[in-house]
């Protein structure tokens, strides 16, 4: 699967998922969805489904961390990465929370 890594999210986030052998780079949501790729962002507005079709993109990862700040970012993401790739996420909006993951 490749990705695009909102530049709201940490970089190295990017190189974790190059590391699991997926293909990922960082840009913004409309190059995102110009290449077909799932987006992963912190963006809360690209989760209104009116403005943001789930047809008019690859697929969009958001995280909603309780804790702000680039360490406590990188952890959550970290933390979920491996279940998020065992799931299906084209042409989704996957809202990843601290106790539970949202498919639309």
């Amino acid at each position: 699967m490749t990705f695009k890594v909102d530049e709201n999210l940490p970089v190295e986030l990017a190189d974790d998922l190059r590391g699991l052998g997926h293909g990922s780079d960082t840009v913004a949501v409309e190059a995102a969805r110009a290449e077909g790729r799932v987006l992963l962002t912190l963006d809360k507005g690209i989760a209104d489904i009116v403005r943001y079709p789930v047809h008019g993109h690859a697929g969009v990862v958001l995280f909603r961390p309780d804790s702000a700040g680039r360490r406590a970012v990188l952890s959550f993401v970290r933390a979920r990465l491996s279940e998020l790739l065992e799931m299906p996420l084209a042409g989704r909006l996957t809202i990843v929370g601290a106790s539970r993951i949202r498919v639309r």
